[in-house]
């Protein structure tokens, strides 16, 4: 079934930021809700937060590892993953792209801590925010997303493109791709 993208962010512009092509992370095949296995679709299909999706399917708090991160005047951005505290398992490979100044310099500060997951920094802060489901995808893995996983081959895994908006303006975009391993 061919799904046309919803809007921004556009996933090669997410991708682009730490790879040459979004072929280099995986290959990407945008799908509908009905087409995740029922575990990914309770992970993705929805306009939570990752972080408390994920704590809860897990049954586990998260740590965040930032693997490349860089700051300018009008952004930040990141190449992330979520472990789950019990096991160190990686559960969520993101790419986060943070418009500065629409934020509050207390929670910019928060989030380039890069030591709180960035759903429970929001969170925390009571600003008003909503998450703003874009698409889903199905995901075969390249190699670096092999390793992040810890794969010995590629499984198929599956995520989604977001926008998180707080204070009713669109402050975050996301690439998250998770397992349920």
């Amino acid at each position: 079934m061919k799904i046309s993208r919803r809007s921004t962010p556009e996933l090669d512009a997410l991708a682009g930021l730490y790879y040459e092509s979004v072929d280099d992370l995986g290959r990407f095949e945008e799908v509908g809700e009905n087409e995740l296995p029922p575990s990914y679709r309770v992970l993705l299909a929805h306009d939570e937060h990752m972080t408390e999706s994920l704590e809860a399917f897990h049954g586990s708090d998260l740590r965040v590892q930032v693997l490349e991160s860089t700051v300018n005047e009008t952004h930040y951005r990141r190449k992330v993953i979520l472990k789950r505290k019990r096991d160190d398992a990686v559960v969520l490979f993101g790419i986060v792209r943070v418009t500065r100044a629409l934020l509050a310099p207390e929670i910019r500060e928060a989030i380039e801590g890069e030591q709180i997951p960035l759903g429970r920094i929001l969170i925390r802060s009571e600003v008003l925010r909503r998450v703003r489901l874009l698409s889903l995808w199905r995901v075969e893995p390249g190699e670096d997303l092999c390793r992040i996983f810890a794969m010995e081959q590629p499984q198929t895994c599956y995520g989604r493109t977001a926008l998180m908006y707080c204070d009713t303006v669109p402050v975050i975009e996301l690439l998250e791709v998770v397992t349920v391993a």
